[in-house]
């Protein structure tokens, strides 16, 4: 499995949430590219970043920043937060971004996310289904449907989906660990795709029950607040997860 440290942009600041609550951040460096400089130099070979401010607006707002990290470090990322349009894809690319998230309108636009898996393929287009209360949550997290995260993976895999980011907002920022029952339902329902796991992650050992589950399509977990209050190291991560 992968490593990618999560890098959360807000107010310009490299920040992050409790639940997915905008009220609720912590400021954990004041540059996002100081961030990810730690973190590429520790040895992680991949980035993920979220325009937090874009995920808000529902348009891109931190690209610059994204320009910076893409362009002073030798390391892949893939950015989300607010790509919601075919115009916003195109300009994630344009800053240095090796990958795009779509949330949103994935569930909104059906034609958006077949126009931007044609334009740029399965491997550069991911989809993040973020969840809370067991449902999926939109328009930067303050809007949740009435999809369980299983039928939305399922649903997503038919539609050409190859690589999914699930997160689950509820965990996110509280350091409580996994719901590992919960990850192994939504990894079997991506059905030959790939998952990269997101909220919760604490501990080593949470890692490790990670890699325990030995799912082949469970092909990364994105760390951020552990990494930032030093729970582990990066090199430390790596080891367990065989990065």
């Amino acid at each position: 499995m992968i490593l990618y440290p999560a890098i959360d942009i807000m107010g310009g600041s490299a920040v992050r949430l409790r639940k997915g609550d905008f009220a609720a951040r912590k400021v954990y460096d004041e540059d996002p590219l100081a961030a990810a400089r730690a973190w590429a130099g520790a040895g992680a070979r991949a980035l993920h970043v979220v325009d937090l401010d874009g995920a808000r607006a529902g348009g891109p707002v931190n690209l610059e920043h994204v320009r910076r990290i893409a362009g002073e470090l030798d390391v892949p990322v893939q950015l989300g937060g607010g790509l919601r349009t075919l115009e916003a894809l195109e300009e994630a690319f344009a800053a240095g971004a090796r990958r795009a998230i779509l949330g949103t309108a994935a569930f909104t636009d059906p034609e958006l996310l077949e126009a931007a898996l044609e334009r740029h393929g399965a491997e550069r287009v991911l989809v993040s289904v973020d969840v809370r209360g067991g449902r999926v949550a939109t328009a930067g997290w303050t809007e949740t449907t009435s999809t369980g995260a299983v039928e939305a993976v399922a649903g997503l895999r038919e539609r050409g989906v190859q690589e999914l980011v699930f997160t689950d907002v509820d965990r996110d920022g509280m350091l409580a660990g996994p719901d590992l029952g919960q990850v192994r339902e939504v990894v079997r329902a991506a059905d030959g795709g790939r998952v990269l796991y997101s909220g919760g992650i604490g501990e080593l050992a949470d890692l490790e029950a990670m890699a325990g589950l030995d799912e082949p399509a469970l092909a990364g977990v994105i760390v951020g607040k552990a990494l930032y209050e030093r729970r582990f190291t990066v090199q430390q991560a790596l080891a367990v997860l065989g990065d």
